[in-house]
């Protein structure tokens, strides 16, 4: 743990050392380099949701996404994948959100290898559920890198369903989990294209009222779906009863306006909350020249809105990572955002950006360069 030990002491420079760190627009490229975190600090934990409301909500605020260390942009080493999980669990984040797909297995593996050592009624896990793995000579050609030899099929039945769980569970080996979000049921998935609608229909009938029936039995606590679009999601509330979403890459710094008038009021209505996924935009909002989570080029407007502001944020003395968490954290309808890390260091950079206080003039000054919306919420000023 040296290496975190050494992060958070630069961490701790003053502001003098801070401002001089490189402008995010010159991206940093080495993997898993972290950004310094700018701004004046406070000794809170990290925020958590008050109890009750009419769905389930995660009492953490804060979680882990597990991408990163299924080998999503680059391999993880065990000890790495090891000490990312160790640095979330003392830093206080209490939520956890993997995948059967992230790693072909190896994010929820590497989750359980932690996890399991940890008090079982002190953290909340999530899952995902649509694909099964195989065993195989043969993997497929998937994104993740170094993969294990394990085949996939998408299953949204209701056997497919409980069997995906009772396969999480054993990868993790933990005896429960407490929300089970159907996974990848989306047109941006490429696998699928149009027939995810087909897909959909099977997971109406089977997934949704078994993941129902899980819920009434106690065997979890909360189920919902795990989707890039905002279209499944409006599908799923018509015919079903889900308690809490996954949206990745649709509320951000950057790109919100389409959840706030649409997407978040819909499942607002219904108690629905929502985990932001990828608030950093796949790191994008940390430096990295990547966007989202295709292979595609980083659009020019996007890059320009960056650089925008970035230039903002440090005229306040704060960082672009920093405003991003927390503006995606703001809205009421959020129960919690679950970025994702590679190692210690950047799960103790996500951390220490939640205790900083942002000026308001930053958030006046985003709205004035049209950055973010006027009606987009924010965090009030410390």
């Amino acid at each position: 743990m040296h290496s975190r030990r050494t992060f958070l002491s630069a961490a701790a420079l003053g502001a003098a050392t801070l401002a001089a760190a490189p402008l995010i627009a010159s991206a940093q490229t080495t993997p898993g380099d972290v950004l310094p975190t700018q701004g004046r600090r406070s000794a809170s934990p990290l925020p958590t949701n008050p109890a009750g409301g009419r769905k389930y909500r995660p009492t953490a605020r804060v979680g882990l996404g597990g991408a990163p260390i299924g080998n999503n942009w680059a391999v993880v080493t065990e000890d790495d994948a090891q000490a990312t999980l160790e640095a979330a669990w003392d830093g206080g984040m209490r939520l956890f959100d993997t995948s059967p797909w992230y790693g072909l297995g190896r994010s929820e593996r590497r989750f359980g290898h932690v996890l399991g050592q940890k008090p079982r009624e002190e953290y909340v896990i999530s899952s995902k559920v649509g694909r099964l793995l195989t065993a195989t000579k043969e993997t497929p050609k998937v994104s993740w890198k170094d993969p294990p030899p394990f085949a996939y099929r998408y299953d949204y039945s209701a056997e497919g369903t409980r069997r995906s769980v009772e396969d999480s569970l054993q990868r993790l080996g933990i005896d429960s989990l407490d929300i089970v979000l159907v996974h990848d049921l989306s047109p941006d998935n490429g696998d699928m294209g149009e027939r995810w609608l087909e897909y959909f229909e099977q997971a109406r009938t089977g997934a949704f009222p078994e993941l129902t029936k899980m819920r009434e039995e106690g065997l979890i606590k909360a189920w919902g779906m795990g989707v890039n679009t905002p279209d499944p999601a409006m599908r799923a509330i018509e015919v079903s009863d889900p308690d809490i979403f996954l949206l990745a890459c649709q509320y951000s710094l950057l790109d919100h306006a389409q959840a706030l008038e649409h997407t978040f009021p819909n499942l607002a209505t219904r108690g629905i909350s929502v985990i932001v996924g990828s608030p950093l935009l796949a790191g994008f909002l940390a430096g990295r020249d990547r966007y989202l989570y295709g292979s595609q080029p980083v659009p020019p407007d996007a890059q320009e809105k960056r650089a925008k502001a970035e230039e903002i944020v440090r005229a306040h003395g704060v960082d672009l990572r920093t405003v991003a968490l927390q503006f995606a954290n703001a809205p009421e309808v959020v129960s919690a955002i679950v970025p994702g890390s590679r190692n210690a260091e950047q799960v103790a950079a996500n951390i220490e950006s939640m205790s900083v206080a942002i000026p308001a003039a930053v958030w006046s000054d985003l709205r004035d360069a049209k950055i973010i919306t006027a009606s987009a919420p924010v965090p009030t000023a410390g």
